[in-house]
């Protein structure tokens, strides 16, 4: 037996996989989506949303993707999963989410053809979008210069792509190390942790999503998980997730405080 089934549950209501049917959003997620969405349909060409580890910068970005109408946007989004990617690879990976096939080697050749693409784009009525996830680690000074370049492709009254870059609050300072770039965001947007009234909407939210019963994490224990994850949706996740568990292996009818002062034991959080 798994605890999704002691507890009634459809599936686990706290993976940490970014899964839309689960996604709650709280009134900063709201005023993130509008704002960059504004730059977005005006064009500005660069905008940032930084944020801590774990508070769902990539979540947003998928929710921002799937906000974008394929009628009206050619978007995509780009994840970096390393930093030692090159200008070369930056560019032909910029290409091909264009929908570009054929992809030159030769760097002016490249450049040229992604320009005709934008162009190509611009005139069909649609706007480029490229949303990059894990920018922070886009600290290398060939890169920021290559994503100079990109909002230098301008027509008269309008950029040809805007970037939103997500990443962590160091993405900043990346930015700012190439004063031109830096000085090229129109609009940065900073992702705060839960308030302890979200952490309790969010945990009951994910938990009926999944087919659970509202009242198995009491009052106290969702502020007790708050205090312990600082309200960091992935800390509260983990903490979840593992209370789900140890109450299933203790046969709890409900999730108490004992039981978190187990897991922040087992997990090695402060108690």
């Amino acid at each position: 037996m798994s605890y999704e089934t002691y507890y009634n549950l459809r599936e686990q209501p706290f993976s940490n996989t970014p899964d839309p049917r689960f996604f709650f959003e709280v009134p900063q997620h709201a005023d993130v989506i509008t704002r960059l969405s504004y730059a977005i349909n005006t064009m500005k060409g660069l905008a940032v949303l930084v944020g801590d580890v774990g508070t769902g910068k990539t979540t947003l970005a998928r929710r921002l993707l799937e906000s974008l109408d394929d009628e009206q946007y050619e978007s995509a989004l780009l994840v970096i999963i390393h930093s030692a990617i090159t200008p070369e690879w930056f560019l032909r990976k910029i290409a091909l989410q264009m929908g570009m096939a054929d992809v030159r080697e030769e760097k002016v050749a490249l450049l040229s053809q992604i320009f005709e693409r934008l162009l190509e784009i611009h005139h069909s009525g649609k706007k480029a979008v490229v949303l990059i996830d894990e920018a922070n680690m886009l600290h290398q000074r060939a890169i920021l210069e290559e994503l100079r370049g990109f909002l230098n492709l301008e027509i008269p009254g309008s950029k040809l792509i805007t970037f939103i870059l997500f990443g962590l609050p160091e993405l900043e300072e990346n930015l700012a190390a190439d004063r031109p770039l830096a000085q090229r965001v129109a609009l940065t947007c900073r992702l705060k942790s839960f308030t302890p009234e979200n952490t309790t909407a969010y945990v009951r939210h994910r938990m009926k999503v999944a087919g659970g019963t509202a009242d198995l994490f009491s009052d106290a224990v969702l502020e007790r998980v708050h205090q312990a994850s600082g309200g960091i949706p992935r800390c509260i996740n983990t903490m979840c997730d593992n209370l789900l568990l140890e109450g299933f292996l203790q046969k709890k009818s409900q999730i108490d405080l004992q039981l978190v002062a187990d897991v922040l034991r087992d997990l090695g959080m402060p108690q």
